[in-house]
């Protein structure tokens, strides 16, 4: 198939969460950083200060308070997203 690849993701610009979930952000944010940890790791890959994708080291396989800010929010942003569209779809997020 020689057709370009074109994004398009829901728009979630309307979605405003409410305070529970925006206070769950970050400690999804954090879980998705772990859960890429684990994956990188049984993937063979290691620590290293500079990334090289050849010798699979990364900078990244630190603890998630351990990460530069650029990174965190990459996590935050997927997050935050993952939540409105979920919301948007006319799911409820309750807590037990």
């Amino acid at each position: 198939m020689n057709e370009k690849y074109i994004p398009s993701p829901v728009d979630t610009s309307d979605v405003v969460l409410d305070e529970s979930l925006l206070a769950l952000t970050e400690t999804i944010a954090e879980n998705c950083h772990d859960l890429w940890a684990v994956g990188r790791i049984k993937e063979g890959w290691t620590y290293g200060e500079v990334k090289d994708s050849e010798k699979k080291i990364t900078p990244c396989l630190v603890a998630y308070d351990e990460l530069p800010e650029e990174e965190k929010e990459y996590d935050r942003v997927t997050t935050m997203e993952t939540l409105k569209l979920i919301v948007k779809l006319g799911y409820k997020i309750t807590k037990e």
